[in-house]
């Protein structure tokens, strides 16, 4: 049989009964890929023969049966679309362009970096000639103790920045922690000579000390150096210990020992003062406390650590007996706030996720840990729903919970407490430890108490130091001494200034402010004025209607004196004091930050009448109003958050992430974010680090 025969029977039928130019045209492919002088050869053929449907000759077809120079698959009338590539190739292809581009990225990042960091080594040391003040190096003395006052700092003159603040208002900060930090953060840089004092150079992110002392985060991710936050306001820092304020002569007293143990003491001359030098561990009394472990700072945290590590390594000894061994394991927290109840979870979080790891399976069924509160639930300033979860949470983990007890003495190797029970009467229990961790509130700093005791009846607090709405400390000269944070509460006095608020209103009348009588009108504006002073008071005063009424008791339509009194004194009842937190440190900074800037700009151009009583905070800017955004707790693989005013969530460990994000956002540098975000990464892939040093 012929070729073109057997090629012609293995066609459709149909394709059999086109011509060679419909052929052609069928498809883009066969045009581009029949060759001229085949189109010529259809061109010069015969009418008849290029439109009548015969079977085509073989002229047309090559050896396999197909149309010459053309790569036909198919003799239909359209070309078929190419045969797709199989999933696993376009998975492969994919993946080698991502993978191969992941590498370029990540070498020219590696690349990159090297050429940084070798930018950042200097061949030959710098040396620079520089003017140094005699006053800086031998300064004069003064003062009521005749100290050397150091009116010029050594580095006054470093740059032209520092040149330019020298003859500038002198602002000092006491202490590097919330407070003044926030403080530098938000200060217009060429508007103060600032200086900081303080013992410690470095800022602590205390909000995540309890993760610090298991091992989940590292002690050097917590802190930032104080000097590189007050480079950006061109600052000087002093590494000393304030011991006294002496207020009419403007002048810090303060401590450093030197290389010999000897200690010097100078005066730190000032124009604005503020004092955020935190507060301490509140003892209550109890006796034995050498004998407990403290969380207020990073040598505190490093403490703990060692400690727990230790009474691991003990319970693993061969000699260790099995009673001393579950003292040692036993853990006690005495405190049921949010320091003594993160700490708690942590520690149970270490010994059930790592412990059984690396140490002896035993220790993990030995291990008790004892949480001691004081009142009926922990977490008692949350939601009391946030408490009932974290009590539920801890009942689960076996975390013993000793509700209404009070520690009354603590022993190197137990706590003896009292525990109220639901008829009132108070049982003394013992309880064997081989660690106690005690978070029971805050007292005075020492600093604090010695300026309490200067001011005398301005100063009626035990506790803290108290000031006025704008901050400032009660019993100083207005506008010269601040203080924020921990040492300090904003005293809730409404009704001591009964006659401020009617003066404008006697100015008015013409009449004594004692005597006066108030319509409606009158105890409108008398309510805004306190607003305005007392921002706290705000949500007491909405229905001023019915107060009105409330106390206008011989109903008259008007308020005496008296009823005005006994109102005010009820707004005072119902003020609390703000918390002890770095949430309101936080705010405190920012507020003296931005109303300090907004002194040094107006405070030239104010006019003698603008000022009443030389109170020029009250006209350059508002008080100070509390802002709460919410508490939040972590309470073991899980956190908790209290939004106030009834709203609250608890959950697992999506709330865990977002506890982290909030803190991780609330860092004060890009290099601490880093850090945590590596530590934390690191206890993912690794564990937790369980060696102490």
């Amino acid at each position: 049989m012929p070729p073109t025969t057997s090629a012609l029977m293995r066609l459709p039928r149909a394709a059999c009964q086109i011509s060679p130019t419909s052929l052609i045209k069928a498809s883009p492919i066969c045009r581009q890929q029949v060759s001229a002088s085949q189109r010529r050869a259809f061109a010069n053929l015969p009418q008849r023969s290029r439109t009548t449907r015969t079977p085509l000759t073989n002229s047309f077809f090559n050896a396999h049966g197909l149309p010459k120079g053309a790569a036909f698959r198919s003799v239909s009338g359209t070309a078929p679309p190419p045969k797709p590539k199989s999933r696993i190739l376009r998975f492969a292809y994919r993946s080698a362009v991502w993978l191969g581009s992941g590498v370029i990225f990540v070498g020219l990042g590696v690349v990159g970096f090297f050429i940084y960091d070798a930018s950042t080594y200097k061949e030959h040391p710098d040396q620079f000639e520089i003017n140094v003040s005699e006053l800086a190096l031998n300064p004069k003395r003064g003062g009521p103790k005749n100290l050397p006052i150091a009116e010029v700092l050594i580095d006054d003159l470093d740059n032209e920045d520092m040149k330019s603040a020298k003859d500038k208002p002198k602002l000092v900060i006491l202490g590097g922690g919330w407070g003044g930090v926030a403080l530098l953060k938000e200060l217009n840089p060429d508007e103060y000579h600032v200086t900081v004092i303080s013992p410690t150079n470095y800022f602590l992110f205390t909000p995540m000390l309890p993760s610090a002392t298991v091992g989940t985060l590292e002690l050097r991710s917590l802190v930032e150096p104080v000097r590189r936050i007050l480079a950006r306001v061109h600052g000087h820092f002093i590494r000393a210990k304030a011991e006294d304020v002496e207020f009419s002569h403007k002048l810090i007293e303060c401590s450093q020992p030197d290389a010999f143990g000897n200690e010097n003491r100078f005066y730190v001359p000032y124009d604005k003062l503020v004092i955020a030098v935190g507060s301490t561990t509140n003892p209550h009394g109890v006796k034995g406390l050498e004998n407990a472990h403290f969380l207020k700072d990073i040598s505190d945290a490093r403490k703990v650590r060692n400690q727990v590590m230790h009474n691991l390594e003990q319970a693993c000894l061969p000699t260790t007996a099995d009673e001393e061994r579950k003292r040692l394991l036993s853990f006690v927290v005495s405190g049921g706030g949010p320091t003594g109840v993160e700490f708690a979870a942590e520690l149970f979080d270490m010994l059930n996720e790592d412990l059984t790891q690396h140490f002896p399976k035993l220790l993990r069924n030995e291990i008790s840990v004892h949480l001691i509160q004081s009142r009926s639930h922990i977490l008692n300033t949350y939601d009391e729903a946030v408490s009932k979860y974290a009590e539920e949470h801890f009942a689960r983990d076996q975390v013993d919970i000793l509700t209404n007890s009070r520690v009354k003495e603590v022993h190197p190797n137990k706590i003896v407490f009292t525990q109220k029970q639901p008829d009132g009467s108070l049982i003394t229990k013992e309880l064997p430890m081989g660690f106690c961790l005690w978070s029971t509130g805050v007292a005075q700093a020492d600093l604090c108490k010695r300026l309490s005791a200067k001011l005398g009846p301005s100063q009626t607090n035990r506790h803290a130091l108290e000031t006025d709405t704008h901050l400032r400390l009660n019993g100083t000269p207005l506008g010269d001494v601040y203080a924020i944070g921990d040492c300090s509460t904003v005293q809730n006095n409404v009704a001591d200034h009964i006659i401020t608020f009617l003066r404008g209103v006697a100015f008015k009348r013409g009449k004594d402010p004692e005597t006066l009588e108030l319509h409606f009108s009158d105890w409108r504006d008398v309510a805004n004025d306190v607003k305005k002073r007392f921002p706290q008071a705000v949500g007491h005063l909405k229905r001023l209607d019915k107060l009105f009424e409330q106390f206008d008791k011989d109903q008259s339509g008007t308020l005496d004196f008296g009823e005005l009194r006994e109102l005010l004194k009820q707004i005072d009842s119902k003020l609390t004091s703000l918390p002890a937190t770095a949430q309101r440190a936080h705010q405190q900074g920012q507020y003296l930050a931005h109303k300090f800037n907004k002194m040094a700009r107006t405070s030239d151009g104010l006019k003698a009448n603008m000022v009443l009583d030389g109170d020029i905070d009250s006209v350059v800017y508002k008080a100070f109003e509390y802002r709460h955004l919410g508490s939040l707790a972590y309470i073991g693989n899980s956190a908790v958050f209290d939004w106030g005013e009834g709203w609250s969530f608890a959950g697992g460990l999506w709330a865990v992430y977002m506890w982290r994000s909030v803190y991780f956002a609330q860092s004060v540098s890009f290099r601490t974010r880093i850090l945590l975000a590596m530590d934390w990464a690191k206890r993912g892939l690794f564990g937790r680090d369980l060696m102490s040093y």
